[in-house]
């Protein structure tokens, strides 16, 4: 894999994407990380520890891409961050998101998709899909709509800016918020507990907590279209997304 590593330590897995300089997500990113989370899953780990390169966990969807993309390019990322959404929130294996900087759009739907989220005290966070005028896939907004209680997602999603990890946690997202230097030990910490639960039983609960998501998932694997994925090249996308980044 070009921009995903998978180390073990112990019995956790560490995946750490790396794409520079911002872990923007393109093609390439998106079939890497979601080739890792299906190999853990037959590999079963104990547990596993997802995070990013210095500063970026992930600043979403690559904005200097998303204009350029003809039909096939646009069902490929859609399709993209389908399969992403639907490997890491699917994974049956305790799943700590180390949030170790900036995760935007794309990017903190990824860390919704683990089961527990510690993140760095320096960051901007935010589901900022709209103010780029990129819509969500389907699996990103079913992931949005079951990890955060109505009003946070109804903040977050609609309006559409950036804010803290204090914010975050406040409004259900994050678990915990450290230092930089502390969150992937902390993460650690957190995955090494989970690891000690019974793998069986965990497995099964996490599938009933999750299953309205993961037969969406489900259909959209067996053939469905998801109806978002037109708009992502319209005019009004290219504008926004160049808007956007003049404005980075």
């Amino acid at each position: 894999m070009d921009h995903a590593t998978i180390e073990r330590r112990g019995d956790v897995a560490v995946v750490a994407l790396d794409r520079p300089p911002a872990n923007a997500m393109d093609p390439v990113l998106l079939d890497d990380v979601s080739s890792a989370a299906e190999a853990l899953t037959a590999e079963a780990p104990g547990a596993i520890v997802l995070t990013g390169r210095p500063g970026f966990f992930s600043a979403g969807a690559d904005l200097k891409l998303v204009p350029t993309l003809d039909a096939a390019g646009q069902k490929a990322m859609v399709g993209g961050i389908n399969r992403m959404c639907s490997a890491w929130y699917g994974l049956p294996h305790p799943v700590v998101c180390a949030v170790n900087g900036h995760a935007i759009a794309g990017g903190l739907v990824l860390a919704l998709c683990g089961d527990y989220r510690v993140a760095a005290t320096e960051g901007r966070y935010g589901l900022t899909e709209l103010r780029a005028g990129v819509p969500y896939p389907t699996m990103a907004l079913e992931v949005v709509a079951a990890e955060l209680a109505a009003p946070a997602a109804r903040r977050l999603v609609l309006r559409a800016d950036l804010v803290d990890a204090a914010d975050l946690r406040e409004l259900g997202a994050f678990d915990e918020v450290v230092p930089p230097d502390d969150v992937l030990d902390r993460a650690l910490a957190v995955a090494a507990d989970l690891a000690a639960l019974p793998g069986g039983a965990y497995a099964a609960t996490k599938r009933r907590l999750r299953a309205g998501v993961l037969a969406v998932a489900a259909r959209l694997q067996a053939g469905d279209v998801d109806p978002l994925g037109e708009a992502w090249t319209d005019a009004d996308t290219a504008r926004r997304a160049a808007a956007v980044l003049r404005g980075a």
